[in-house]
């Protein structure tokens, strides 16, 4: 695992520094975000975009989907990215190689698991039916891969004896990897589990951040150096996700929909709509960008569990996050 995350890191250093734009539209600040995967799940940044949220605050969005945590970090480490968005076991993953300017969790936007268990029968559901299965679940390490590790656990199964967990396949290509045959389940994001549904090839079976309880999930970071020299671009930033999410908490699934669908140009609003009021009933998304040292704790144990970090390699909550953005935009 770690060998994999110094080879990326290595061919970032090969590749970085090459992309500084900071001009934008109108004179706006240039930001170059890069998010794990687009995903309805993170609804809260999209409607800061589409509300113009962030554009108030003078800044102007360049999105990028990194298609992975460790995309993500290779990116914002090389300087490719200015903040990433993604699970914040990357970051873990890089302060204990003993990079210098490594990156630090500065708000959160998720709280719950975003996947769903997909299964290919709609036969009432039990977790006892995974045994002797396969579930294809993502990177070995990534966040996706290690809560259903722990979901798995909770529920009397252990990987790798009772049931198969594959991580062979590409975050991207899990969907087209179910579809086509693979894997006996799959943990999905939305919509493209929804997808999945409404071309009759697949069941949603249970909500695996139902299952698995408040963990910070998808957080944002940026190198120490970027948070330091671009304190205030930061702090705008910060407060254009906390209106996002504000504005998804007080908006109904319909009228949430109705904004973000020109991200998802390929998806009916009205799937839209469902999606977010699946992901609102599991309370999918953070109140505000400020994390809790105790949902920093649960990533560190889900990740002790799952055998990618040691007991003796657990990072203080005060090294690797910082509130003092998010508590400004509060």
């Amino acid at each position: 695992m770690k060998r994999k995350w110094i080879m990326w890191l290595l061919a970032a250093a090969a590749v970085g520094a090459l992309l500084t734009g900071c001009g934008g539209k109108g004179g706006a600040e240039k930001v170059r975000l890069n998010e794990v995967t687009h995903s309805v799940f993170y609804a809260p940044q999209y409607a800061a975009m589409e509300l113009g949220y962030f554009a108030d605050e003078g800044l102007d969005i360049e999105l990028t989907n990194g298609g992975g945590a460790d995309k993500v970090m290779t990116a914002v480490v090389s300087g490719q990215s200015d903040i990433g968005l993604a699970g914040g076991e990357s970051c873990i993953y890089v302060f204990n190689q003993g990079k210098e300017d490594y990156p630090r969790i500065f708000a959160q936007l998720t709280k719950r698991d975003g996947s769903f268990l997909v299964g290919r029968s709609d036969a009432a559901f039990s977790w006892e039916d995974l045994r002797g299965k396969t579930v294809i679940g993502g990177r070995l390490g990534g966040m996706p891969e290690m809560t259903l590790e722990y979901v798995l656990r909770r529920n009397g199964l252990e990987p790798g004896v009772d049931v198969t967990v594959d991580t062979s396949v590409q975050f991207n290509m899990m969907a087209g990897a179910f579809t086509g045959g693979s894997g006996d389940y799959v943990a999905l994001f939305e919509p493209s589990a929804t997808q999945v549904v409404s071309q009759g090839q697949g069941f949603i079976l249970c909500s695996l951040g139902a299952e698995s309880g408040d963990v910070p999930y998808t957080c944002y970071f940026a190198a120490q150096s970027y948070l330091k020299d671009h304190a205030d671009t930061v702090q705008k930033f910060t407060n254009a996700i906390a209106r996002g999410q504000k504005w998804v908490a007080e908006h109904t699934d319909e009228e949430v929909a109705a904004v973000i669908a020109p991200q998802f140009p390929d998806t009916d609003t009205a799937v839209v709509a469902q999606v977010v009021g699946r992901l609102r009933s599991i309370e999918a998304w953070n109140a505000d960008p400020v994390m809790e040292s105790s949902a920093w704790e649960r990533v560190e144990s889900i990740m002790i569990g799952a055998g990618q970090l040691a007991e003796s390699d657990r990072v203080p909550f005060e090294t690797l996050v910082t509130n003092e953005f998010a508590q400004k935009a509060k």
